[in-house]
């Protein structure tokens, strides 16, 4: 199957400051992912967003800490989320279905969940949407964040481009200025990396400049663009848009 297209979407995308989810966002999200997949390409979706959305319901003020609270946060935030993404691609007659997935199942089980996510996207209609499975996974069983989930994705269904969004326009040099709109090797700018993760999400740039090598390394293209602005996805696999773009 050609034309695979992995977008990685970030709790900071998909959540206002209180870890609250952004029914906004998310409306535009799920509009631009529709079009692109409306225009003939298969979409999967690496979702974050479960730990920030289920932040509220346990009254917490800030990500927690402690592995139970983040897992009982990720438990109660992943039926929201899911809820609210089937709610809305339902409007374009599209049809979602969750993976919850641990490094293990892509180290032990690889051939099985590839099977999986091929049989759903040769359905046409249904768009995979995959998740760390925060509320069980244990330390040495997780990714630490969904960059690199994504990119192991991708190259486990050799994917054409994976999309990171994130909440900046793109890899910004040290001293500042415009963002580099195209990086041919990741290694030269591996220092160009900031700490901008928020307090309801874990991965920040040195996490997806990561997750980057290992997709380029793979053979996949890989674009860093502004997931508070969706309405360019289609711009974006197209090599136009406004991001990073790696080769």
């Amino acid at each position: 199957m050609s034309d695979i297209i992995v977008i990685k979407i970030g709790t900071g995308v998909l959540t206002r400051e209180n870890g609250t989810l952004d029914g906004s966002s998310l409306v535009r999200l799920v509009t631009s992912v529709a079009a692109l997949q409306a225009q003939g390409h298969h979409c999967i979706m690496v979702s974050s967003g479960a730990v920030g959305a289920g932040v509220s319901a346990l009254g917490l003020e800030s990500y927690p800490d402690d592995v139970e609270s983040r897992q009982a946060a990720a438990a109660v935030g992943q039926a929201r989320l899911m809820h609210r993404y089937e709610t809305l691609f339902q409007q374009f007659d599209l049809n979602v279905a969750q993976l919850l997935l641990t490094s293990s199942d892509l180290e032990e089980n690889r051939d099985r969940v590839s099977a999986t996510m091929r049989r759903l996207l040769d359905h046409g209609s249904i768009v995979p949407i995959v998740n760390e499975n925060d509320s069980v996974a244990i330390e040495e069983l997780r990714f630490g964040d969904n960059d690199m989930l994504s990119a192991k994705v991708a190259e486990l269904l050799k994917a054409n481009q994976l999309i990171l969004f994130t909440t900046v326009d793109g890899l910004m040099p040290p001293e500042g200025g415009d963002i580099i709109e195209e990086v041919s090797s990741v290694d030269e700018v591996l220092d160009f990396a900031r700490d901008e993760s928020g307090k309801f999400s874990i991965g920040g740039m040195a996490s997806k400049l990561k997750a980057v090598g290992y997709a380029t390394n793979c053979g996949v293209q890989v674009t860093i663009a502004n997931g508070r602005k969706p309405e360019q996805l289609s711009d974006l696999v197209a090599g136009k848009g406004r991001g990073t773009r790696f080769l």
